[in-house]
């Protein structure tokens, strides 16, 4: 089937229709071998009648552990593949890939400290400032952290996160997963102790910009190491759970919160920041025990084998400046807007649900009461969003959310202007935020993990999540400042008519969704580099997938084993 290269330094290919099974029909001896080469000269966006014909596939070598033998057995069986069967092939790729996984729990819970701490009786006894004109006696009412504080604390760990974010970008490149993420959590169980023994607000914004470096590696490291070792089966299902794991590191920040709401020391607020400890220690010990990677030799050949191609393909080398050359930049563009998307969706506001309670006229108990069975909620719309990732796809559910969140959003504003003086505005207002943690972590939340790391080349992956993020972070930063001044009654106080503003926000994203997002359900990714390559239009995406289903594409290359497969694809660069 496959004829024997004179020169086996030379790269090559042959075009073979593959059948539904990856199985490659018969190479008659007649048919003339085009070099990759000249493939690679070809214009990059040929039309798209072009996909209908063979995929490029590598001559197979005449032993089952070749090279060749190993990626068209590895295409074959990943076609072929359950859910179930994937899990039984792959349960070291997916025990590891969950280990990391619980580092995003931690970072979770870490972060929603500062957000709770807002409603915090006894924190803003501490570190704010009374209330003017004064509600009540020395009561929980009389103290408001100020919104410039607010902001402080907020953005000086996300700007420090854009400088881990830039930093695990080029180290875990060199030094790989495993010792890149030893690191940040070393360097996150430092800075807890400046907020521990915080004895003024300053301290505490000090110790958030510090963590805020390992928060930015801890945040895409994850995603990007399951991303790479994961088949496409289960891709959806597993990258969706980096999504839950926010949900349920929030869940326990603010269950713990709820916990110690009448304990009126001050280890009601130093024992959730002592806490953080008992997550990091762990995770170190574990993480230092864990292979480079899992081992699994036919999913390696094909990493192997998917860098080779765009390297003969032209896609460029492996810096930032790479991410807007040639077909990289609609990948960057989709992933930076995709991520931008969900902070621009009005998930702020359930970010800062206990605040925004509490701004609403709840007592503080019935925020944090409300918040907990919130993010609970949230973990049931993250298992129903599995199912959903794999029938009606990435960018219907994502489209579908964003018109949830519009709905929404618009509907607490409206509410918000007619019941202004109306004793159920309060709980009208805590049963959208409830609806919209519901929708959101069913579908934008999930998606938008899942799209950002399937879109991106191979070998920048890890690049464009960071840039990605980075995005996301900025506009974070933005939200860091308008939320706070939204909701705080020493500020704009709009309490319930912000969602108003958000809803601008969140049709501005499902426009630029509609016409750019594409679809990626059951694409591997060498089939999503021949739709970049070829410049697949937006809406002919799920066409051109259909027309792919039954071919794999890749090209030939003398591929060489991992040494450190931790680097993912982008060991192979």
């Amino acid at each position: 089937m496959f004829g024997t290269n004179a020169n086996p330094s030379k790269d090559e290919v042959v075009l073979i229709p593959m059948t539904s099974k990856g199985a490659a029909s018969h190479h008659e001896s007649g048919v003339d071998e085009t070099p990759l080469e000249d493939l690679a000269r070809q214009p990059s966006h040929a039309y798209p009648t072009a996909l209908d014909s063979p995929m490029w596939l590598p001559r197979r070598s005449t032993s089952s552990g070749g090279v060749g033998a190993r990626i068209h057995r590895g295409l074959a069986s990943e076609k072929e593949m359950t859910l179930l069967s994937c899990c039984r092939h792959f349960p070291k790729a997916i025990m590891w890939s969950f280990l990391l996984f619980l580092t995003v729990v931690m970072e979770a819970y870490d972060k929603s400290l500062i957000s709770g701490f807002l409603a915090f009786p006894s924190f803003r006894r501490r570190y704010g400032e009374p209330k003017l004109p004064l509600t009540g006696s020395a009561g929980e009412q009389d103290y408001e952290i100020s919104p410039l504080w607010q902001m402080g604390l907020q953005n000086a760990a996300v700007g420090c996160e854009i400088i881990g974010l830039l930093t695990h970008g080029y180290i875990s490149y060199v030094i790989g997963y495993r010792k890149m993420m030893i690191v940040a959590l070393l360097w996150m169980c430092l800075a807890v102790f400046p907020a521990f023994f915080a004895h003024n607000i300053a301290l505490l914004l000090a110790s958030q910009a510090l963590c805020g470096l390992s928060w930015g590696v801890i945040q895409t490291l994850a995603a990007t190491y399951a991303a790479e070792v994961v088949p496409s089966v289960i891709r959806a299902a597993i990258l969706s759970n980096v999504n839950m794991c926010w949900l349920i590191g929030q869940l326990m920040g603010t269950g713990i919160l709820r916990a110690l709401l009448k304990n009126t020391s001050d280890w009601s607020y130093r024992l959730p920041f002592a806490l953080q400890w008992a997550w990091a220690v762990p995770l170190l010990f574990l993480i230092y025990f864990a292979p480079e990677s899992p081992y699994i030799e036919d999913t390696i050949a094909i990493m192997q084998h998917v860098d080779s191609t765009e390297k003969k393909l032209g896609y460029g080398g492996s810096s930032f400046l790479d991410l807007f050359r040639g077909c990289n930049r609609r990948r960057t563009e989709v992933c930076c807007m995709t991520w931008s998307c969900q902070a621009l969706c009005g998930a702020t506001l359930t970010g800062y649900a206990p605040y925004f309670l509490e701004q609403a006229g709840f007592e503080s108990s019935k925020s944090f009461t409300l918040a907990t069975g919130m993010y609970g909620l949230g973990i049931l719309g993250g298992m129903i969003s599995w199912i959903l990732l794999s029938t009606i796809g990435r960018r219907k559910l994502y489209l579908a959310g964003l018109v949830a969140a519009l709905l929404i959003l618009t509907t607490g504003g409206i509410l918000s202007i007619v019941l202004a003086d109306h004793s159920s505005l309060n709980w009208a207002l805590g049963s959208l935020i409830i609806l919209m943690t519901f929708t959101y972590n069913m579908s934008i939340g999930p998606a938008c993990y899942v799209i950002v790391a399937e879109i991106p080349s191979t070998r920048l992956r890890i690049k464009t999540i960071a840039l990605a993020r980075i995005v996301y972070n900025i506009f974070t930063m933005i939200n860091n400042f308008v939320a706070p001044q939204l909701l705080n009654p020493s500020a704009w106080d709009l309490g319930g008519k912000s969602c108003l503003v958000y809803a601008a926000t969140s049709f501005l994203c499902l426009i630029w969704c509609y016409f750019r997002l594409p679809e990626t359900k059951k694409l591997s990714y060498l089939e999503l580099d021949i739709l970049f390559d070829k410049g697949a239009p937006t809406a002919k995406f799920k066409e051109l997938q259909d027309r792919l289903a039954n071919s794999a594409y890749i090209s030939v290359s003398k591929a060489e084993r991992v040494r450190n497969a931790w680097h993912g694809w982008l060991a192979y660069s």
